[in-house]
């Protein structure tokens, strides 16, 4: 048998049992016909529901529905057999020279193997991260990151059109909070002393960066007390502030006192943050084609434009001095300020501009990848896309739930006295890239992550990061000790591969395209890990019981044109994750 395309060999039959479904009765939209993989060698390869799905319109029992589609059905040069199960489940039953013949595809294909048009070219934007710029990326970012980078990944390789995107908070009261926090400590250095605000920013970083001010100008933004603690009570000149409105009153008059030199100061405290994310972004894997600023959105008008055009619709109303979006028309359970009584807009009305203009920017669909505790804020932002005359639809939210970490077996703390969160780096040092990315990302997002310290760094079966490498590094091993030609594995003849390990294999190898589609389909990269634990599952147990370097060239060639192809659909399926495949361990 010669296979002349990479054929799919799902679609394949799905679309042959479409055929027999018509020949026996008009198709209801409805019906749709999808096969699953079976889970036992014996149940054939592939299985198919639709004869009880036909069977309430027919009026008649699966088992002779399953029979009268059997009938119907045009020949296929793949299927070996096919058969009627349990209650008229359909099984299907792949020949094992097409088998052995896909090793061809994936050998050719090579990186390429695993990518499909299914995506169609469709522009698709990913935002992900896109975290307060003010202060270092704790472990819970770390998630996201690995998250949101894997899924563009996937649904690149799936077809999509995608563009990668950071949401830059620049332009709210926490970067004010951040820069006042600065500027606090760096009048320290000048022996200007202020109580400390125990709502600011408490990290050594802010030091950090009060101390390359002080290295770079001296004294040059050092003011007297007396002007900052104006209209604060008394007891803030000897202890430190705790209320917000304290905590705005200090921002007012540090904008009052500084005039232009403020705008420096937050410029630099931004700058600095926001390069310490890009560096630790990047040494994790993780680019991203457009940082977006939230402040740009006032800079060109666009958040006053979106509230005029939901004032024009109706959905604006004016109530104890604030003006609120009436969100609760929407599912939310109530409506949401979008600008205060002080006339700032908040940062529910930025959001709404900013997924204004992803819409405009021509994307067909936009995935946000949100920490779960932003799950209240999913109604309200669909709503106001509905109120704009958007497709709320078109805008999908993937939750994450934060990781927690274990060593020694027992939660370990997640952060300091101080209240800073371990860091990214921090985790990164620890474990390593490979192991933070392929363990974000072995569960479902929305479900909570335990994370093993110690398991992720062990070389141990039980680790399963270093178990997929491993197996990659131990088909490097053996393809050097063959050290012979490799194009002559991608024509070798694959019949020799008929042992029931070595057909599981190669139907191992077939589900890699049907599972980068899958993951692309429910934006779930955990699927990836999943598949590729499995893979290196049945690959080790084949290793351990197989020579490969055996004399029969028919074999040999064979035996290492099955392993190659192992190891391509590693290098792919960990490329997909952001973790690197090692030649040697």
């Amino acid at each position: 048998m010669t296979l002349s395309a990479q054929p799919n060999f799902k679609t394949h039959f799905a679309e042959l049992l479409h055929q027999a479904a018509s020949r026996i009765t008009p198709l209801d939209a409805a019906v749709r016909i999808e096969l699953a993989r079976t889970k036992q060698a014996s149940h054939g390869d592939y299985s198919c529901n639709l004869a009880m799905q036909l069977a309430k319109p027919l009026h008649k029992n699966p088992r002779e529905i399953a029979q009268l589609l059997i009938d119907a059905m045009p020949a296929s040069p793949y299927l070996e057999k096919i058969e009627i199960a349990g209650a008229g489940f359909i099984n299907l039953f792949l020949k094992h020279a097409a088998k052995q013949q896909y090793l061809h595809h994936v050998l050719h294909s090579q990186e390429a193997f695993g990518n499909s048009q299914f995506g169609q070219g469709k522009k698709i934007q990913v935002e992900f991260v896109s975290a307060n710029p003010t202060g270092p990326l704790h472990v819970g970012h770390g998630r996201g990151a690995a998250i949101g980078a894997s899924l563009s990944n996937i649904l690149a390789a799936a077809g999509f059109d995608v563009a990668r995107e950071f949401y830059v908070n620049d332009a709210g009261r926490q970067m004010d909070i951040l820069t006042l926090s600065t500027w606090l400590r760096y009048l320290g250095l000048n022996h200007v002393h202020i109580p400390f605000p125990a709502n600011a920013y408490q990290g050594e970083y802010v030091k950090n960066m009060a101390q390359l001010i002080f290295q770079a100008h001296a004294d040059r933004y050092v003011h007297q007390p007396a002007m900052l603690l104006d209209g604060l009570p008394e007891s803030a000149h000897t202890a430190a502030t705790d209320t917000d409105e304290q905590l705005d009153k200090l921002i007012a008059n540090a904008k009052k006192i500084l005039g232009q030199d403020y705008a420096y100061l937050h410029n630099f405290v931004l700058t600095e943050q926001l390069g310490d994310c890009r560096n630790d972004l990047m040494e994790f894997g993780v680019e991203f084609d457009t940082w977006f600023s939230e402040q740009s959105l006032f800079d060109n008008g666009q958040v006053a434009h979106t509230m005029q055009l939901l004032e024009k619709k109706h959905y604006l109303y004016q109530q104890d001095g604030a003006k609120w979006f009436r969100s609760t028309d929407f599912g939310d359970e109530k409506d949401r300020v979008v600008q205060r009584e002080n006339g700032q807009f908040t940062y529910f009305a930025s959001d709404i501009a900013y997924h204004l203009n992803k819409f405009e920017r021509d994307f067909e669909q936009v995935i946000n990848i949100w920490g779960a505790d932003h799950h209240g804020y999913i109604a309200r932002v669909k709503g106001a896309l509905q109120a704009l005359e958007l497709d709320p639809a078109k805008l999908e939210i993937a939750l994450v739930q934060f990781a927690v970490l274990y060593r020694d077996g027992k939660k370990a703390p997640m952060s300091t006295r101080s209240g800073e969160f371990v860091t990214l780096r921090e985790l990164r040092e620890e474990v390593g890239k490979d192991a933070a990315r392929f363990f974000y990302v072995m569960r479902k997002s929305d479900q909570h992550l335990d994370f093993d310290l110690d398991l992720a760094k062990s070389q141990s079966n039980d680790n399963p990061v270093y178990y997929v490498q491993y197996a990659h590094a131990r088909v490097c091993s053996v393809l050097a000790q063959w050290d012979g030609d490799m194009a002559t594995l991608a024509t070798a003849s694959m019949e020799p591969l008929s042992s029931p390990a070595e057909l599981a294999l190669l139907q191992k190898i077939i589900d890699f395209p049907d599972t980068v589609e899958a993951a692309a389909k429910e934006f779930s990269p955990h699927l990836i890990a999943f598949y590729l634990r499995e893979l290196a599952s049945e690959f080790h147990s084949y290793y351990n019981s197989t020579r490969f370097l055996v004399p029969e060239l028919p074999l040999l060639h064979a035996r290492l044109a099955l392993i190659a192809s192992i190891r391509q659909i590693l290098n792919n399926g960990l490329k997909l994750l952001g973790v690197s495949a090692p030649d040697k361990m």
